[in-house]
């Protein structure tokens, strides 16, 4: 094609407007489907990080130990046995662990809501003597690792005789602070940040006190750090192995990581004897007792899972609106 027959083809499609809006939404329609692709890749990418474990954890922990020694079999077992369940079920003493995950995690979510957010208020609406340096010794308490705390928190505890009680996972949060306390004061002054001032004018032209407005009016409105925090709270506190290990020593009072971690520490001996016994032994033990593992592993998360299932799509939109996904 030469220069003349370009010039005028151009100039067809400058004489003919719909012929150039067809063009260029054509071209826009390329970018978008291009833009898409490229979407739909990532986040395939993505979850397939976090869904490979799942399935994987799955698959193995309702395989048997002839399962495992079939080379043929990698992903789905020969046969449907739900023996690894009954296993991790009875040994973890699932209902009383359950319980006390429940003591550890649930009660010092709820009261974190409402402290951390009462902290969280004052800091984002009130000014007052000091408030820069409490407001950075906040910070400071989320900076700081909680293992270099370990021993002072623990003579502390030991003094008020807390050890063997819920108390050290509810008290704490009664203040304001507890397991991640800080980021969730942080959540609740972001958020309180953005609502305008006049809803506070309007309620002290009505009478009403501080504690009043807060409770009556600026605390409803805070349902989306509500959300958040409580979900996040509710997890850190289930998943936490730490702190229960540091402050809770008798088995009745375990909870489910706590009840994982021994049973994982029984596979380990029985490994050990099996290895004492012979190679034969050994091979046994390895992979029975780790799909055990696997099953009770499953067994202790499956209760998040299925509070994630029903509060996803509103944990989405609260994390949105609570200021904490974007700026």
């Amino acid at each position: 094609m030469n220069s003349n027959q370009r010039i005028d083809r151009n100039m067809v499609i400058a004489r003919h407007p719909k012929v150039s809006s067809l063009l260029t939404s054509i071209k826009k329609r390329g970018l978008d489907t291009l833009f898409r692709l490229v979407h739909y890749v990532i986040l395939i990418s993505i979850s397939f990080v976090f869904i490979y474990p799942m399935l994987y954890l799955m698959s193995k922990s309702m395989m048997q130990s002839y399962d495992l020694a079939d080379a043929t079999v990698q992903w789905i077992p020969k046969g449907l046995s739900f023996a690894n369940y009954d296993f991790a079920y009875e040994n973890l003493i699932y209902v009383k662990s359950f319980f006390n995950s429940i003591m550890t995690s649930l009660t010092p979510a709820l009261i974190q809501i409402i402290s951390c957010a009462i902290v969280g208020y004052g800091f984002a609406r009130y000014s007052f003597p000091g408030r820069g340096i409490w407001l950075a010794l906040v910070v400071f308490t989320f900076l700081v690792p909680p293992q270099t705390l370990v021993v002072p928190l623990y003579i502390f505890f030991s003094e008020l005789g807390w050890i063997n009680t819920f108390l050290p996972f509810m008290v704490p949060a009664a203040f304001g602070h507890g397991l991640r306390g800080a980021l969730f004061v942080l959540i609740f002054i972001q958020f309180f940040r953005g609502l305008p001032f006049q809803l506070e004018e309007a309620a002290r032209i009505d009478g009403a006190s501080a504690f009043r407005t807060f409770w009556s009016i600026m605390f409803p409105l805070a349902r989306p750090a509500m959300l958040v925090v409580f979900l996040f709270s509710l997890v850190w506190h289930w998943n936490d192995v730490f702190q229960p290990s540091l402050y809770v020593f008798q088995n009745a009072q375990f909870n489910l990581t706590q009840m994982l971690t021994i049973l994982n520490g029984q596979g380990e001996a029985e490994l050990s004897l099996g290895a004492a016994a012979g190679s034969t032994g050994a091979l046994v033990t390895i992979p029975t007792f780790a799909n055990r593992i696997m099953a009770g592993a499953l067994l202790t998360i499956l209760p998040m899972l299925i509070l994630y299932l029903f509060t996803q799509r509103y944990f989405v939109e609260s994390a949105e609106r609570a200021g904490i996904a974007g700026e």
